[in-house]
């Protein structure tokens, strides 16, 4: 029995040799894509979708995410630049870059006839000598001043950088407001852009920020010491869950209908007026006679509020979503200083400013268009995932390189005091550290011979914390320098590289389904 009476003619496949070096290449040429963008240094990429939708930028996740791709290997390398994003927040080009030098130099080995599993053996090996390492290397978090560094040294190379000392200020606030008594969510810290202002004027809002307007223009624009009530219900006539009729035969009937209607609304309103609150966000519709009485009531009111700002309102004024207008209470309500609608060119803008004790707060940052805007955005979000993550992991390593560098030396050491063919796995593994120094020096312009070459030697002389400082372009301390990036990064990058690259190196076998269109058969026509 043959083959192909077996797999169906639709199926492609790869096997052996051909398989493991389709898979490589597909992981190199990913490796390549964001490969420029790493460090301080990095250059940027403008990525055009099929709707003619530009982003200019150079954070990893952003460019992977955003290019289609068809080989199931790459797809497969994008998935562990996205565990990155999720468990870090940071740290996508670092973690691609290395699991594509892994497999290059896998590469290298297979063509010396070492067996994959081998290679795998070694490399498995390696990644767990150097979690250890990285954990004695590491330094515990002293004070708040070393968190701006972080957070700085994240933005660093983006569209931010040029206002990352207040953004970094702006990162660190936030991160201590919501880990007061709790545990740290990052998704407590939400963010809002502006376009048209300075960087430089973005702020922490003690709130949230709606990009919505008043139901009524009779409405007061603004509310102080505001009484907030969250509805999930509708301010409005309930529509029948059947096909209803209402028959009328005389005016008098008619006009007793319409004020019936008038009457339910106005009851719900009061209702509303007795709670003593005085804005309201609503979920759903508000009728216009509903929004009449509030009006007249000068009370402040926003309908179609998305379920997810209606839970972020209620987290940080403490205000109770409700269901049903006769459980309204005082206690249900929500507090903050100012509630208030900012026309921002041709868009509203709803602040709710003051929180006393928020649990979920707003980064609002502006920029001069629209892609600089996002751009900070993505860089202050890579800066709040780094302070978050150093907070969580308690350690903090050098950066610039310099942790790599020492982490080959040590796994180089490591390596001569196994026997057998994993010692080259092991050498193989330090060696792909390298790559994070060598591609901060390439991307800055400088020779990456001369400075590994020099790294290496510092480093064989105890100088362990000495990397590139791409400010000056000088070997220097980089932990002195404030040069610092979260323990937790290299950790994941580490763990997420090697179990990528293990996977791919034990595929030995590529079957690709193509689903042919069925033909349609047409009846002939008499």
């Amino acid at each position: 029995m043959s083959e192909n009476t077996i797999i169906s003619e639709n199926v492609s496949r790869t096997l052996g040799q051909n398989a493991q070096r389709s898979n490589i290449l597909a992981a190199k040429l990913i490796a390549e894509i964001v490969k420029t963008t790493l460090g301080p240094k990095g250059m940027d990429k403008m990525l055009v979708d099929s709707a003619n939708n530009i982003t200019v930028t150079n954070d990893g996740i952003t460019i992977l995410e955003e290019i289609e791709i068809d080989h199931p290997a790459a797809k497969m390398m994008i998935e562990i630049a996205k565990t990155q994003e999720t468990e870090v927040g940071d740290g996508t080009t670092t973690v691609t870059i290395l699991a594509g030098k892994l497999l290059e130099n896998a590469e290298k080995l297979l063509d010396k006839k070492i067996h994959p599993t081998t290679i795998i053996k070694g490399y498995r090996a390696a990644s767990e000598k150097a979690l250890e390492i990285l954990k004695e290397l590491a330094f515990p978090i002293g004070n708040r001043e070393l968190l701006k560094q972080i957070a700085s040294t994240a933005m660093t190379g983006k569209e931010a950088e040029g206002s990352k000392e207040h953004l970094a200020e702006l990162i660190v606030s936030a991160v201590d407001k919501i880990s007061e008594g709790q545990e740290i969510n990052l998704n407590d810290i939400s963010t809002a852009t502006i376009v048209g202002e300075e960087i430089k004027k973005s702020e922490l809002i003690h709130g949230v920020i709606l990009e919505k307007n008043r139901a009524n223009l009779n409405m007061p624009k603004v509310i102080r010491n505001a009484k907030i009530l969250l509805l999930d219900i509708a301010l409005e006539i309930r529509n029948p869950e059947t096909e209803t009729r209402i028959s009328v035969s005389t005016p008098e009937q008619l006009d007793a209908f319409l004020q019936s209607e008038e009457n339910y609304l106005k009851e719900l309103t009061n209702k509303i007026i007795q709670s003593g609150a005085n804005t309201i966000f609503c979920q759903k519709g508000i009728d216009d006679v509903a929004q009449y009485y509030l009006a007249k009531n000068n009370i402040f009111a926003v309908r179609r509020v998305p379920q997810s700002k209606l839970t972020e309102i209620s987290r940080a004024t403490s205000a109770k979503i409700i269901s049903n207008l006769n459980d309204i209470s005082e206690s249900q309500l929500g507090n903050s200083e100012t509630v208030e609608e900012i026309q921002k060119r041709d868009n509203s803008i709803i602040y709710i400013r003051g929180c006393k004790n928020p649990r979920t707060i707003t980064l609002l940052l502006k920029g001069s268009t629209l892609h600089v805007a996002e751009e900070i955005e993505r860089a202050v979000k890579d800066g709040i995932g780094d302070v978050v993550a150093s907070i969580k992991s308690s350690g903090i390593v050098p950066g610039g390189g310099a942790i790599e560098i020492e982490l080959s030396k040590r796994l180089k050491t490591f390596a001569k005091t196994l026997g057998g063919r994993e010692q080259l796995a092991i050498e193989s593994f330090a060696d792909s550290l390298e790559t994070i120094p060598e591609t901060l020096a390439e991307n800055a312009g400088l020779d990456p011979i001369d400075i590994l070459t020099e790294l290496r030697k510092q480093h064989e002389s105890g100088m362990q914390n000495h990397g590139l400082n791409l400010f000056n372009n000088q070997i220097e301390d980089t932990f002195s320098c404030g040069i610092i990036e979260p323990l937790k990064i290299k950790t994941q990058a580490i763990t997420s590289a090697t179990e990528f690259a293990n996977m791919i190196l034990r595929i030995d076998d590529v079957l690709i389904s193509s689903k042919q269109p069925k033909e349609i058969k047409q009846k002939e026509i008499d």
